[in-house]
């Protein structure tokens, strides 16, 4: 469920900013933070960096509380556990279509878009420099609230493709799934 959380969020980091100016979006790359809490009101809590490519590139870099390695290329994943030596291959349900998630995304306020994909309700608030992407907030489907913050956020800066590529290291346990 964890590493799904994240590909919605994959999503979302370029709808934001695709509602602005998708025509000239052709890399993000951000550090970020991500709470999540619970119905109990339990919060987690994690740290790390993303980078998207236009051509549907995406690492999420998680670096606390634990170290972790997200890569996204379509609808394939690849979760990078280097802290328990395993890396879990994916093909995911469904591939995130940023297109239709930016045609959805509507502005209800000054800095602020909703957009709704598989059913949840995404918003998504743009700061006032540059209509940069601030926070998305949703409710997953075990109705954890999710917030992501995103600082120093850069938008076209050269991404070398080398850092979507991993090979796992021979000492691995690999999972398929």
């Amino acid at each position: 469920m964890f590493y799904k959380i994240g590909l919605f969020l994959i999503g979302f980091t370029l709808v934001s900013n695709a509602s602005i100016n998708i025509e000239k979006l052709d890399t993000f790359k951000s550090d970020f933070t991500q709470s999540i809490k619970s119905t109990t009101g339990k919060t987690i809590e994690y740290k790390g960096a993303v980078f998207i490519k236009k051509d549907g590139k995406i690492l999420w870099r998680y670096k606390t509380p634990i170290i972790k390695n997200v890569y996204v290329l379509n609808n394939f994943a690849i979760i990078d556990e280097p802290e328990l030596e395993q890396a879990i291959y994916t093909t995911l349900e469904t591939e995130v279509n940023i297109i239709k998630l930016l045609e959805g995304a509507k502005e209800v306020e000054k800095n602020s878009f909703l957009a709704n994909y598989q059913n949840v309700d995404y918003l998504i608030k743009t700061s006032n420099e540059e209509n940069k992407i601030d926070t998305i907030s949703y409710k997953d489907r075990l109705e954890n609230s999710v917030t992501i913050k995103f600082n120093d956020s850069i938008i076209n800066d050269k991404i070398e493709d080398n850092i979507f590529k991993f090979t796992a290291p021979d000492y691995y346990d690999i999972i398929r799934k």
